[in-house]
């Protein structure tokens, strides 16, 4: 009769917890507090197909011994449900990520694919990068597409699979990335006392996770060693990582010990002769240090910054915290030396160097907290005296008014602002513009969105500088202003910017420059997937790392040589000593100049490894 209950899981070891509501209600009912687990897998938003009112159609779905959760969305769900139901199985919530669940498990508990043949089977090898290939995978590959093909899901999507791999008594986090490129997914990888992987759709995800790890527990940092994106069917790493936790030492004493695998088995690794700074630095006593004014000046900042990079490598951790410390001290002084103060330990957060025997994370942790103090010890608005410098943060923001004379630079506390909506760190922003204010710092943020949206046309000499975990759609839209961030940048930035400057001290996400008209853009880093789609006008861009795929497709840009928009792609990285190297190639992605119509993209290919099979559209000259 009426319907007392449904299944929450099955499966060995598994565990399913859903509910109809906020994310945070999952925790607080089920009381996940008392839960522990080496696995763990979450999903905030409501399914946008099938039985969205019933729990039992929100994620994660399972199969067997897996937990599936998407992001995306798969054209071909009537294709794939038609080759499950030739299986005997038959969908409940008419949602696609049910049925993904539904193909992991068939191939994997019936067919008992490996996992390379799995992500092959899910997301298949295709154009340039079948080419590249050994003679043994292609055969292998051709057999299992001409069988799964027809069931691959088709459009943009990102899986995250937990799996209990009861066979071999470990435990898995997966991420399969889609070949389209249309999602965003970020994988990281930290090292230490103890070990984390972490899969998420946006990078702040996971710098929120280990800020809230870092608090509870001083043995992981709040920065990850690694962090890399993924192109689905590739043939350098396949775009699918496994995290595997499996059981080491002895019956008595036993261990877990994380691994991390791309789609081929091939290890992921972290340099494991540097050690982790291991501590709560909020928490060390503030104590006197060597005055390092004299230091500063006597020499010029170039000078001084170019010694602090150089010494960097022999520093131990006391050491290092002692120097940021003398940093900090020396800013409280006048304007002037904070504004050195700043700009020293931007430089050391911004460069790659030789970091010795500590982990780059770490050092960038004691930096950025530093950084963070500095801001944090200026002014108020509604403080009677003050300088050039003043602050402001949501529990003030009712104290923003015009700059008085003399006041040059407002530095926003992001932390607690709302992600997007009235009244965001953005909209804040432009309302302090139209009060008079032209520069601005911004720290403290953990995934806000839009910052640099909505200042229009008259924004030229608006200069913003941007820390910590900052959101999607940075600098869309701007007609004039400059944005420089000092980290890894996230989704959709610069879409349909008109003119200015945006910088990035790192790598950039998804479909950046989406539409846009004109702008000058620089990443040291790398981006990931669709950058610069549609753009037309006079954008001009430098990307120092590489893009994964679609770059400049439908490019509409010009005569390069005549005022018309070009990206200039340098193929380059850095090692773990701060050298420019190589990258393997500089562009691995098909679908190169796509469609385009105009402009041009400049590739720095010294061993022509860049072919004409990469291109859809356009020539190599």
């Amino acid at each position: 009769g009426e319907q007392q209950a449904f299944v929450l899981s099955h499966g060995k070891n598994m565990m399913i917890l859903k509910i109809v509501g906020y994310a945070e209600q999952v925790a607080q009912y089920y009381r996940l507090d008392d839960f522990k687990a080496h696995g763990w897998i979450a999903h905030q938003r409501y399914p946008t197909k099938g039985r969205v009112w019933h729990p039992g159609g929100a994620h994660p779905f399972i199969g067997m011994h897996e937990a599936l959760v998407h992001n995306g969305d798969f054209a071909n769900y009537h294709a794939v449900k038609e080759y499950l139901k030739h299986q005997n199985i038959f969908p409940q919530f008419l949602t696609d990520t049910e049925v993904a669940a539904l193909l992991f498990d068939l191939l994997n508990r019936t067919f008992e694919y490996p996992m390379e043949y799995i992500f092959e089977a899910m997301a298949p090898t295709t154009e340039y990068d079948f080419d590249l290939l050994t003679k043994e995978k292609q055969r292998i590959y051709r057999y299992i597409q001409s069988s799964h093909i027809h069931a691959s899901p088709d459009g943009p999507w990102f899986f995250i699979i937990a799996r209990n791999d009861v066979d071999n008594k470990a435990f898995q986090l997966i991420g399969i990335t889609d070949t389209s490129m249309l999602r965003p997914q970020v994988f990281a990888l930290q090292e230490g006392d103890v070990q984390i992987g972490l899969i998420c759709s946006e990078k702040q995800a996971i710098d929120a996770t280990l800020q809230s790890l870092s608090g509870e527990d001083p043995r992981f940092g709040p920065i990850a060693d690694k962090y890399w994106n993924a192109r689905g069917g590739s043939a350098t790493d396949g775009g699918a990582f496994i995290f595997t936790v499996t059981e080491t030492g002895t019956f008595s004493d036993p261990e877990k010990t994380l691994t991390c695998t791309n789609k081929f088995g091939e290890p992921v690794l972290i340099e494991t002769r540097q050690k982790p700074f291991q501590g709560i630095l909020e928490q060390l006593p503030k104590k006197p240090v060597k005055r390092i004014s004299h230091q500063i000046e006597t020499r010029s900042i170039r000078e001084f910054e170019a010694a602090a990079l150089k010494e960097m490598a022999s520093r131990t951790y006391d050491d290092l915290i002692d120097f940021c410390e003398g940093i900090r001290q020396f800013s409280q002084e006048n304007d002037d030396n904070k504004a050195k103060a700043i700009q020293i330990l931007t430089h050391l957060n911004d460069r790659r160097y030789a970091t010795g025997e500590k982990k780059r994370s770490s050092v960038l942790r004691i930096i950025r907290n530093s950084l963070s103090a500095v801001f944090s010890a200026t002014p108020s608005l509604s403080d009677p005296e003050g300088g050039s410098y003043r602050y402001i943060d949501w529990n003030l923001r009712q104290t923003l008014r015009p700059p008085k004379s003399g006041e040059k630079v407002l530095i926003i506390n992001t932390r607690q602002f709302p992600p997007e909506g009235e009244d965001c760190d953005a909209r804040l922003i432009c309302t302090a513009n139209r009060l008079g204010w032209k520069r601005f710092i911004c720290y403290g943020y953990q995934g806000q969105r839009f910052c640099g949206c909505g200042l229009g046309k008259e924004s030229n000499g608006v200069r913003i500088d941007v820390y910590d975990s900052s959101g999607d759609y940075l600098a869309s839209g701007i007609d004039g202003l400059e944005i420089i961030v000092h980290n890894n940048a996230q989704d959709q930035l610069g879409q349909i910017m008109k003119q200015g400057r945006l910088i990035i001290y790192g790598d950039v996400g998804q479909t950046f420059m989406y539409g846009a008209k004109g702008g000058e853009v620089y990443i040291m880093g790398n981006a990931a997937g669709r950058p610069l789609i549609n753009a037309v006008g006079s954008p001009r861009v430098v990307i120092n790392g590489t893009c994964l795929d679609y770059l400049a497709e439908s490019f509409m840009a010009g005569d390069p040589l005549a005022g018309g928009g070009f990206v200039v792609v340098n193929g380059i990285e850095f090692d773990e000593e701060g050298r420019i190297i190589d990258l393997p190639v500089p562009y691995p992605g098909s679908n190169l100049f796509s469609l385009a119509s105009g402009g041009a993209i400049y590739i720095r290919d010294p061993f022509n490894k860049v072919v004409a099979s990469q291109l859809n559209g356009g020539e190599l000259v």
